[in-house]
């Protein structure tokens, strides 16, 4: 494995951290907006407000790391993406900034219909940032995305059947990530309404992002034969094993083992994430770049490998000490 393989596969556990932390909480923001009216909705939103409240800050922290490692290390294939793929990425910032500042302003504030505005906005918020990543994930994996700066088109790259369904599937495993942790959190606070409640959100959430991934896979077939050939070769075993995980997830949940359904439903998302990156490796964009092509020179490289190892003796233990205390304290996430 070349120095540059390595720094890809770090940024891709960042990428899975980001989409097993940061979803969930973006899932939650879901949940929020389907929770219905201040009276009926109010446990539901009690308990996610104190799930994600403490950590969703710290969530987007592996979204930094990701783009601004991606950036340093392989600029062509971030030039790339960013420039072809500008309007979906500036969409998903821009939900980003809402949901945050939309959950913020809506603990200050004391008037009704500021809150249900302001709640509303939280939650199409969270719908938007899973949707429009996902697209940018099928354009990137179905090579819509030509190399050079803005050489792609920019609304048929991320506006097709394929990328529509992997930005549905991002909202539903994110919705399906939420629900799991949430039954979880439910059954530790003795909430046997919620309990019930999130577990069978969870279930329909799974199904439904089961059937978006053989919907996927079909379009796949048809659009894009060579990861297609990979997701049935290098990919396989980890298609089969996300399938197997959601069902075991499902079953778990029906069974009311939470704590063993979360690690079920985390095994899930970081399978469908590792099957998509070994079914293309080693290209990054299409057939037409490779990790190693886009990678910067050596020098850069090694400068960026130890910092991320000395960063990483800092803020991986703040990070675990940060979950676990809000654990503790009967947070979810």
């Amino acid at each position: 494995m070349t120095l540059a393989d390595t720094l890809a596969g770090v940024i891709w556990l960042g990428v899975t951290f980001y989409a097993l932390l940061g979803g969930a909480d973006l899932g939650a923001g879901f949940w929020d907006l389907m929770a219905g009216n201040s009276q009926r909705g109010i446990k539901q939103r009690q308990l996610i407000e104190r799930s994600i409240g403490p950590v969703w800050e710290a969530n987007h922290v592996w979204l930094i790391f990701v783009l601004v490692t991606t950036w340093t290390c392989f600029p062509v294939l971030f030039g790339s993406v960013t420039s072809t793929l500008w309007i979906p990425f500036m969409l998903a910032a821009l939900g980003i900034v809402a949901r945050g500042s939309s959950f913020a302003f809506r603990e200050a504030v004391t008037i009704i219909w500021q809150k249900r505005i302001l709640g509303i906005v939280f939650g199409i918020s969270a719908i938007f940032v899973p949707f429009f990543f996902g697209s940018m994930a099928g354009a990137i994996a179905t090579g819509r995305v030509p190399v050079g700066v803005g050489m792609g088109n920019e609304i048929t790259s991320w506006w097709n059947p394929v990328s529509i369904v992997t930005g549905l599937l991002a909202v539903s495993v994110c919705a399906y990530l939420a629900a799991v942790y949430l039954s979880a959190g439910a059954h530790r606070d003795g909430h046997t309404e919620l309990i019930a409640q999130f577990r069978q959100r969870a279930l329909l959430a799974g199904l439904l992002s089961g059937v978006l991934v053989i919907v996927g896979l079909v379009l796949i077939h048809h659009d894009t034969p060579l990861l297609a050939h990979g997701l049935a070769h290098r990919g396989l075993i980890f298609v089969i094993v996300s399938g197997m995980a959601c069902l075991t997830t499902i079953g778990l949940l029906y069974l009311k083992y939470f704590a063993a359904a979360r690690i079920a439903g985390v095994l899930t998302v970081t399978a469908i994430l590792w099957g998509w990156g070994a079914a293309q490796y080693p290209y990054v964009l299409n057939t037409k770049l490779t990790i190693a092509q886009a990678a910067t020179v050596p020098t850069v490289l090694r400068a960026v490998l130890l910092c991320l190892v000395i960063g990483a003796v800092f803020l991986v233990p703040s990070l675990v000490w940060l979950y676990t205390l809000f654990r503790h304290g009967n947070q979810v996430t």
